[in-house]
């Protein structure tokens, strides 16, 4: 592996590791009385200001190319229903709820891309689909499906974070900055819409009396997301598919390690069991493709 991979590897390692600690300062901030909502919206949109402010040649490219307009939707309402679910579920059942994504990013990609579903794509979607079962299955319950609201959120989050993968693969051709602009931007406006007509509905808070020791949190979150986005452009460009999928499951190792050493979660065997399955289901679609060379 040259140096160029390397590093690329590095990149999206840091990416994964940050995303799974985000539920601390998800859960931080919603100790404070900011709801997730609130949260996304001020976090992103800080963090969208720093990458205008770093990369602001990119703004026309949004007002040509209307496909990044879609991206900062589904970006923006994947961050909500993410946040949503981690503050307030279980985070390693979260977690591997919403890393069914590269389940319907199978399905999406056949519907939009037009790219073929092999055997070995139907057997990921069957080991995926069999390991959330396991994950959700409880006696008492009969069926296993999601049974909470976070548990739907998390399911909700990782179909919309499919849909902003294959928008992207559409858009490969742009710069890695006018996609992160898109993301960003979409995931702090959407947000802040949604939670003044959540605020509106009573269904939320106001961030009216919010104390002043949650706006440092704030803004080393969007530090930290704005770093994160921008490692995540950097390796997706330069690594094949099928080894981007398997660096950013680290995400699920960190999450639900850190999540158990801190006590946020507990650990069930049959998490264990459906969270081997999950976690090997990336493994069965093998890309062949050569990796994208950075332009």
């Amino acid at each position: 592996m040259h140096s160029l991979q390397k590093s690329a590897v590095a990149a999206l390692l840091l990416n994964s590791t940050l995303w799974g600690l985000s539920w601390t300062g998800t859960r931080a901030l919603e100790g404070m009385g900011l709801h997730p909502v609130w949260a996304t919206a001020a976090i992103f949109s800080a963090c969208a200001l720093l990458l205008v402010l770093l990369r602001w040649r990119e703004l026309p490219r949004l007002w040509r190319h209307p496909t990044l307009w879609c991206v900062g939707l589904a970006t923006g309402l994947t961050n909500c229903s993410f946040n949503v679910a981690v503050a307030y579920g279980d985070v390693v059942r979260v977690i591997l709820l919403f890393y069914l994504m590269p389940i319907w990013t199978v399905i999406l990609a056949r519907l939009f891309l037009h790219e073929a579903i092999t055997p070995r794509s139907l057997a990921r979607v069957a080991l995926g689909l069999g390991g959330a079962f396991i994950v959700l299955y409880q006696p008492r319950l009969g069926l296993p499906l999601p049974q909470s609201l976070p548990d739907w959120m998390a399911v909700l989050s990782g179909l919309l974070f499919a849909i902003t993968n294959v928008l992207l693969r559409r858009l490969h051709g742009l710069s890695d900055g006018a996609r992160a602009v898109s993301m960003l931007a979409g995931s702090g406006v959407l947000a802040g819409l949604l939670g003044v007509g959540l605020s509106l509905a009573g269904m939320i808070a106001w961030p009216l009396h919010v104390p002043l020791a949650a706006w440092p949190v704030v803004g080393l979150w969007a530090v930290l997301f704005l770093v994160s986005n921008l490692c995540l452009q950097y390796g997706v460009a330069r690594l094949p598919a099928n080894i981007t999928a398997v660096i950013m499951l680290a995400e699920i190792l960190v999450a639900s390690s850190s999540a158990w050493v801190l006590g946020a979660a507990g650990l069930r065997a049959q998490d264990i069991v459906g969270g081997i399955l999950i976690l090997a289901a990336p493994w069965i679609v093998r890309d062949r493709r050569p990796a994208v060379q950075p332009a």
